[in-house]
């Protein structure tokens, strides 16, 4: 399952890449996928790594993805799928506000999801300090450390995992909190 969603990734996301690199997109979701595995062996989980951006970011449908892997890893997917039609204000609230009562798999997909993002953007901004927003649609530093801040309390109940720490330790390290 794993293997197979990998691959489904790869072609999914085929000539994308990352914000403002040339970086293909696909590395995204294997790094997601690694760091999910490095907390959970659940194969469901980790094949939803992979996929936690196609439904959001390529043509690739709800009803392909469930056809495709089942409706557990669905879920998983759908529900790290932020809606489009919503002001990015909206949809990152939206996230802060389900995600502690969200199941842990959920968490943890989250977890390594804005985890991967943080590495990115505190390697980008160590090189080019805040001009790094620039490449977002939300160009506001303040608008980002709402939403940092946001997703590691909403997380606060994973303090425990590795993960979790290094994540704080780079949102203090890029937004100087």
């Amino acid at each position: 399952m794993i293997k197979k969603a990998a691959e489904f990734a790869r072609i999914a996301h085929e000539g994308a890449f990352r914000k403002g690199s040339r970086i293909p997109y696909i590395y995204h979701p294997m790094e997601v996928a690694l760091l999910v595995a490095g907390m959970t062996r659940d194969e469901d989980v980790i094949a939803a790594a992979y996929l936690h951006d196609v439904l959001e970011d390529t043509p690739v449908t709800s009803g392909e993805l469930g056809q495709a892997f089942g409706p557990r890893i669905l879920e998983l997917v759908q529900f790290e799928t932020e809606d489009k039609t919503l002001s990015w204000q909206e949809r990152k609230a939206h996230t802060i506000y389900h995600l502690p009562d969200a199941p842990i798999e959920v968490r943890i997909l989250t977890l390594a999801d804005k985890l991967s993002n943080m590495r990115s953007t505190a390697r980008d901004y160590l090189m080019i300090g805040d001009q790094v927003w620039q490449r977002f649609h939300e160009k506001r530093k303040a608008s980002h450390q709402w939403y940092a801040s946001g997703i590691l309390e909403a997380l606060s109940g994973m303090k425990a995992y590795p993960e979790y720490q290094e994540m704080d330790r780079l949102y203090h390290m890029v937004f100087g909190a």
